[in-house]
């Protein structure tokens, strides 16, 4: 029965989208490369990853927001009475029946090896692609382009400005140290212990800083091993893993941990997950928060 309504619901839509097409209505190409074409009006938007949510927030249109997906329930500002679906595998009824203007979706939605979209976007809804960004540069071409898509580029230009400015202020802050502490960053615990090197934001960050990560030869996610970091013997220990109690201690209670100096001068510092893992506009309050970690008495 669910199904047939889906068709019935898709069948409705295509004939409208058909029918209502303009060859007036501007077309662009999304962060992936898709040639897509525009509604007249963006007032119902439903955004599939909290980085997306952060931006279209942060632009203003949180009262244009109706549906986001369900790790984006924290995204400060957000509406309260916003539908959730599943991010990775949101149900196309639910979509259809709020009647969205477009989807702005992400790569991470396909992870599953399917456009969850596919049959939406083939019914008429607008679904573009936002990709999630490894580098600061890209995060300032996504606000960019959702801010033209929804035609808040003045605000747009404002954030980025904001964000270079602070990002300056911490870069300046950084060329200043000449001794520069050595870091590990876990993003994943034991036993599966996961971090970065070069090609991610993250590893930006830490350079910003002034900080020098001991993996920072590795790809920009790797998995590596216990006996690894205790070779390179980190003076300062971050960690951004948020689904365990007390990670910082867990890392601590590691055998032989006891001998990393970061754990033996009790440099082990959590970072707030989200700003950290987000690739949005609010990497400020990360570059902030892990600066001050390293360099407690540099960035206040």
């Amino acid at each position: 029965m669910k199904n047939r309504n889906l068709l019935i619901l898709l069948s409705i839509i295509l004939m409208f989208a058909v029918t209502g097409c303009n060859s007036s209505q501007p077309t662009v190409k999304d962060r992936e490369g898709n040639d897509i074409i525009l509604p007249e009006k963006i007032n119902r938007i439903i955004s599939t990853i909290p980085s997306n949510t952060e931006i279209l927030v942060a632009l203003g249109l949180k009262d244009k927001i109706i549906a986001v997906d369900n790790y984006s329930k924290d995204v400060e500002g957000i509406n309260p009475d916003v539908t959730f679906i599943d991010l990775m595998n949101p149900d196309a009824e639910t979509i259809i029946e709020l009647n969205p203007d477009i989807i702005i979706a992400s790569e991470i939605n396909k992870m599953g090896g399917r456009d969850p979209f596919s049959l939406l976007k083939e019914s008429g809804i607008t679904v573009v692609y936002v990709p999630i960004s490894d580098s600061i540069q890209g995060i300032y071409d996504d606000i960019i382009f959702i801010g033209e898509i929804t035609k808040t580029s003045e605000k747009a230009t404002e954030i980025i400005e904001n964000m270079k400015k602070e990002i300056e202020n911490y870069r300046k802050i950084g060329e200043t140290i000449t001794e520069k502490k050595r870091v590990y960053f876990e993003i994943s615990p034991a036993p599966d212990l996961f971090t970065f090197g070069k090609g991610s934001f993250l590893q930006e960050i830490l350079e910003i800083v002034g900080a020098d990560n001991v993996f920072a030869d590795k790809g920009k996610g790797i998995a590596i091993s216990s006996e690894a970091i205790l070779e390179a013997n980190p003076e300062v220990i971050l960690t951004n893993v948020n689904y365990i109690d007390n990670p910082i201690e867990e890392i601590k209670s590691r055998d032989g941990w006891n001998s990393i100096t970061a754990v033996a001068t009790d440099q082990v510092h959590y970072i707030d997950a989200n700003s950290s893992s987000r690739p949005s506009q609010n990497i400020v309050n990360a570059i902030k928060e892990i600066g001050h970690a390293i360099y407690p008495e540099l960035y206040e």
